[in-house]
């Protein structure tokens, strides 16, 4: 199994309170905003656009701080006059204000002085409002799916697992109450923090017009049987960071020690969310958290649990999980009665994009790659694939190359329209997931696996590529000729260990470069891309150190290999 000890994470947490305005993210201390003059009022407009731009839409305000970290505080009456003057540097970049808490601080002052933090988020245009992907992982029944559909659908669950009929796709999944395979689901949040779902008998296009802020779940399934599913969600739709939600009953059971190793092996950030709590004693409850703080806190894992018990609590979590990712929040909820499920909520709202925006700017300045995960058939639009724009920037009526094929070639194609949670999108953006219509493409010369690139880009390919690896468990030796499944991004195939450079075998625990040729088709590899292998008992992660470029002619040649 995967544990967390296997990921060997051993980063360590860094102090968050207090400290000094940071030049980027979306933070932004303000002492007092009284009566600023009309040159202090355009520059501090100009610094809410440039806060706003680095949280791709969203910013925080701490009124009643210092640059320096330094809790002052102030009286009601200047408090009242800043957030009137916030009010108006909103609107005049089309934005909305939301108060996300007060409180009193002790200052040498006889009248009580306040701090107060402000969401300030911008009310979406030309549909870039801000996507976050959650991976939500957990051991079977533990609830995943019922928590989904009552974040989605805004209703309880009746405790018999009604909420997750509307996520399953498939009829054994609704008659086994099981996930088998991969669905997404999306919870928007307008301009000012106010959930909307399917609730009001919305559509998916209605809920993303009126959202600032979409959050797309990316609901895996829990069973052993379908770990593949697990780590193909993981590796080829590049989560934001993960849910992993741990029944309150249960505890740490089945496959939910595998997960938690996924994730820490995979670097995704993640929370945890204990469900069912109102099947079970308090003393239960507070017996798996315990389990889990334990667990967390152990060498391989190295985090810092907090658990949120209030809205101030999660106010503070989603701040804090976003500037170190050691920490890691703890909800424990119900999605039958409801109890602690609008913290999550809270939660969700205020997390901010977890990449910066220079990152996202130097991405979009590179040429156009996205990452074909999904491929269907849609009657009157053709074929229709989806995935990750992992790089450049995309638009209707693009002229693409997708590949690799069977036999090593790029096959050129043009973008009709494209989709993003469902409507209609102009542009894509380097780290945003869509679907793209192909028109009359065949279908059947694509795969999961491929890439569509610029035909500029001259992609290469390779049947052989070398990995720096660690064995994270084997039963016994692992060495030449051994055959292993290699999650790479979106690729997943076969392939054979041709070589272990400067060793004959690799025992569990041992480092060592590796040089593997996929079996059934050459693969577009990235040297750096992370690499994950398995088969059966045997795991093992790394990254991509070479890649053995070749021609389409010698991947036709090496087909018969």
């Amino acid at each position: 199994m995967w544990t967390q000890e296997e990921a060997m994470d051993s980063t360590k947490s860094e102090p968050l309170q207090g400290s000094p305005e940071a030049e980027d993210g979306n933070i932004e201390y303000k002492l007092k905003l009284v009566n600023p003059s009309q040159y202090r009022f355009e520059h501090l407009v100009t610094q809410m656009k440039w806060r706003l731009q680095e949280g791709r839409g969203e910013a925080v305000y701490q009124i009643g701080v210092e640059d320096n970290g330094l809790l002052v505080g102030l009286a009601e009456e200047e408090m009242r006059a800043s957030l009137k003057t916030l009010h108006r540097m909103a609107e005049k970049v089309g934005a909305d204000i939301t108060v996300l808490r007060e409180r009193e601080v002790d200052y040498d002052s006889d009248m009580p002085r306040k701090i107060t933090e402000v969401l300030v988020r911008k009310v979406p245009d030309n549909q870039q409002f801000l996507d976050l992907r959650v991976a939500v992982l957990g051991n079977v029944d533990s609830g995943k799916s019922t928590l989904l559909g009552v974040l989605t659908q805004g209703e309880l669950d009746n405790g018999r697992g009604r909420a997750r009929l509307n996520l399953f796709r498939h009829l054994h999944e609704i008659q086994s109450g099981r996930t088998s395979s991969i669905s997404f689901e999306i919870l928007g949040f307008n301009s000012k923090g106010e959930v909307v779902n399917y609730s009001d008998s919305r559509t998916a296009e209605e809920i993303c017009e009126s959202s600032s802020k979409m959050i797309t779940f990316i609901d895996l399934a829990g069973h052993h049987k379908y770990l593949h599913t697990t780590i193909f969600g993981l590796t080829s739709y590049c989560p934001d960071c993960a849910l992993l939600l741990v029944s309150a009953n249960t505890g740490i059971a089945g496959t939910t020690r595998e997960h938690l190793g996924l994730a820490l092996a995979l670097k995704v950030p993640f929370f945890i969310v204990v469900s069912k709590v109102d099947l079970c004693a308090k003393t239960t409850v507070e017996r798996t958290v315990r389990q889990l703080e334990r667990v967390l806190k152990q060498p391989g894992c190295h985090k810092v649990p907090m658990l949120v018990t209030s809205e101030d609590d999660a106010v503070t979590a989603a701040q804090q999980f976003a500037q170190s990712p050691n920490v890691t929040p703890i909800f424990t909820l119900s999605s039958v009665s409801g109890e602690s499920l609008d913290l999550l909520k809270v939660f969700l709202n205020i997390l901010p994009p977890l990449t910066n925006s220079k990152e996202q700017e130097e991405l979009m300045q590179q040429l156009t790659e996205f990452q074909v995960d999904e491929i269907y058939t849609v009657p009157e639009v053709g074929t229709v694939v989806g995935g990750t724009l992992s790089s450049g920037i995309c638009r209707e009526g693009d002229q693409l190359v997708v590949g690799p094929t069977d036999d090593g070639c790029f096959l050129e194609l043009r973008v009709c329209s494209i989709q993003r949670n469902r409507s209609a999108c102009r542009v894509l953006r380097a780290g945003q997931a869509a679907t793209l219509a192909l028109g009359d493409f065949d279908r059947a010369l694509l795969r999961k696996g491929m890439v569509m690139v610029s035909p500029e880009m001259n992609p290469t390919i390779c049947s052989v590529f070398e990995a720096e690896i660690v064995l994270l468990f084997h039963a016994t030796t692992f060495r030449r000729g051994f055959q292993v499944t290699v999650h790479v991004g979106n690729v997943r195939q076969t392939a054979v260990v041709e070589k272990i450079h400067a060793k004959d075998k690799l025992r569990t625990g041992e480092k060592a470069v590796v040089r593997f040729r996929f079996l059934k088709h050459p693969e577009y590899l990235k040297v750096g891309a992370k690499l994950l292998f398995r088969e059966g008992v045997t795991k093992g992660i790394g990254h991509v150190t070479d890649v053995q470029a070749i021609t389409a002619g010698e991947a036709q040649a090496n087909m018969g290999f």
